[in-house]
């Protein structure tokens, strides 16, 4: 799964990754990202691709309120096409979630030791996520903007910590993915599996990003052997 994770670049550093056309919005670096947060993507509107902000947890344009979002962060892959809360969303509203890495834990409950994993570069990548617009059935003036976060089975590098991972597309899914025109569930599938990047780099971090009030680029200094985590 994929419960925390984190983003720190400026606009400019995302523009010049991404395929961003619009970019209203503000941006601001976050060393640990909660869910029910509001979080950056990616999404096509008017054939131009917007960078807006999202609720971190999906709640579908027909739920009766938003208090189910925090419990739906992730969407497994493997099911999303036919799952009633992820379904229409996967075939009309994909989107792109940009990120530096993500934090899981390894170890036995009560001293699970946290694992910061990001892509051996170094490089901002894109989460395969979904988004949904509710409004309570058009009764409520401003709609709420929330999204989840695709997973798959965990890769060789992530196994020993974790048995799911988030799906990180590579770049040149990015088109096809936020394309409003592809409704085709199989090359969504296929892209989802393949197109993806699975090899991360691990590394031990204090216990102190267990706490999501603790949001400083500190987060991410690697915790040297034999220091207390």
């Amino acid at each position: 799964m994929c419960g925390r994770f984190v983003g720190f670049r400026r606009l400019e550093e995302l523009i010049d990754h991404f395929p961003i056309d619009v970019a209203n919005v503000d941006v601001t670096p976050s060393y640990n990202v909660a869910p029910t947060q509001e979080i950056i993507a990616i999404a096509r509107h008017d054939d131009r691709n917007h960078l807006e902000k999202l609720h971190w947890g999906l709640v579908p344009f027909w739920a009766k309120d938003t208090s189910n979002g925090s419990r739906m962060i992730n969407a497994r892959s493997e099911t999303v096409a036919a799952k009633p809360s992820f379904r229409t969303a996967f075939k009309w509203r994909r989107c792109l979630i940009l990120a530096d890495g993500f934090y899981e834990w390894k170890g036995e409950k009560g001293s699970k030791q946290p694992i910061f994993l990001t892509l051996p570069d170094g490089r901002p990548f894109a989460f395969a996520g979904l988004w949904e617009a509710w409004d309570n059935r058009g009764k409520e003036p401003t709609a709420y903007r929330s999204c989840s976060i695709l997973t798959r089975e965990a890769s060789q590098s992530v196994m020993p910590i974790h048995n799911r991972m988030p799906v990180i597309l590579k770049p040149k899914a990015y088109d096809v993915w936020l394309s409003r025109d592809n409704q085709d569930v199989g090359l969504l599938q296929d892209l989802i599996q393949n197109e993806v990047y699975t090899e991360l780099k691990s590394i031990p971090v204090s216990r102190q990003v267990n706490s999501a009030k603790v949001n400083r680029p500190g987060n991410l200094r690697p915790l040297e052997a034999g220091a207390k985590p």
